[in-house]
């Protein structure tokens, strides 16, 4: 169903029982992006950083937010290295760009070079966020989405199937959707995207599907059209 995809990862999503990371959680991962990777499919990445640094910790400990949010960037540098290193051990060739110049480390992002990278095969990991603060990696997976030209962001959730009219896990009545439209995020107030990321996916017409990450095979099912998740598009009539 689409041909070039963003993937975003939460940081918790590669954790397990207090660890940042989980080394079987990083294998199975890397398996099932293999797998769409053989089918051709240009593959993008984008990880969060929250296993190493969360909004809470950040009141508790009293840090400006500036400065936590360049801790969280150099969390995502980790985070895209780890997936990175599960990719290449699993025979999959990959390149890790970053928003913040380090030269030792990964190359810096530059759009061109990226879209090269894919076109020649390689999965390309995006760390370090936008590279300025007050941006979350929500806003990162949109920009990057548009910036390669990506068909769709497929937003793999930690548990979650989809979007529900509310906390499924707190209101036994709520109800998921099959699709929407970014309109009816912004007015409903639906708690997938921050509001920039929203309006730079409704502006560029790049569809948003969200899906659980923890179901075996579902990265592959969402990008064929068959994941049990919800679908977001400009119109939300897909």
């Amino acid at each position: 169903m689409y041909k070039r995809v963003l993937l975003k990862l939460s940081g918790e999503a590669l954790s397990s029982q207090g660890q940042a990371f989980d080394p079987k959680v990083l294998s199975n991962l890397a398996q099932e992006l293999k797998e769409v990777h053989a089918l051709g499919i240009d593959l993008a990445i984008v990880v969060g950083g929250g296993n190493f640094i969360r909004g809470k910790m950040v009141e508790q400990m009293g840090i400006d937010r500036v400065q936590a949010d360049y801790m969280g960037m150099l969390g995502t540098v980790i985070n895209a290295l780890a997936v990175q290193n599960a990719l290449e051990q699993a025979g999959v060739p990959t390149r890790v760009q970053t928003a913040i110049e380090m030269q030792k480390i990964a190359e810096p992002f530059i759009v061109r070079r990226a879209e090269r990278h894919l076109e020649k095969g390689r999965i390309v990991i995006f760390g370090a966020g936008t590279g300025s603060p007050y941006f979350s990696t929500d806003t990162t997976a949109a920009l990057r989405a548009s910036e390669i030209n990506a068909d769709v962001i497929l937003m793999a959730k930690n548990g979650v199937d989809g979007v529900y009219s509310a906390d499924p896990k707190k209101d036994s009545t709520a109800t998921k959707y099959d699709t929407l439209s970014y309109m009816d995020l912004l007015q409903q107030g639906l708690q997938v995207m921050d509001t920039t990321a929203t309006s730079i996916c409704m502006d560029n017409d790049i569809d948003l599907v969200v899906f659980n990450m923890n179901e075996k095979g579902n990265i592959l099912k969402a990008v064929i059209g068959t994941a049990d998740g919800t679908v977001i598009s400009k119109d939300g009539n897909k």
